[in-house]
């Protein structure tokens, strides 16, 4: 079977399921979610009555999910929106890399590695 890297919109995809998982799990709703590349929020929440607009972006190896100030500019511009509908503004950075090597893509079907500490808020 031939190997087939990840597109960008399916490790986008990936990234967002992760989050998403973790939100479900920590108590958020959904009010509309966006899997649209480039197109922020992807999760419009709601948790205890305070809505929540998440920007979910997935970097590979050997970038950095830390390394907030390469989408400064985006989340400044939703922070912004956020604050016209009186939301919280978080940004959560999911790092992907190939299990086996690190200087790999991620292949579809393969195993790889999950670089992800949670929401930050902006």
């Amino acid at each position: 079977m031939e190997r087939r890297e990840l597109t960008e919109q399916e490790l986008h995809n990936l990234a967002m399921n992760i989050v998403g998982k973790q939100l479900e799990e920590n108590g958020y709703e959904f009010l509309a979610v966006n899997s649209e590349l480039k197109k922020n929020p992807q999760f419009v929440c709601t948790k205890d009555k305070k809505l929540s607009f998440i920007v979910v972006k997935s970097i590979e190896y050997p970038g950095d999910p830390r390394d907030k100030d390469f989408f400064m500019a985006d989340l400044n511009k939703m922070k912004d929106h956020a604050l016209k509908f009186e939301a919280r503004t978080f940004y959560a950075a999911v790092g992907l890399v190939n299990a086996s090597d690190y200087y790999l893509p991620v292949y579809l079907n393969e195993e790889y590695v999950v670089d992800y500490e949670g929401l930050i808020e902006i």
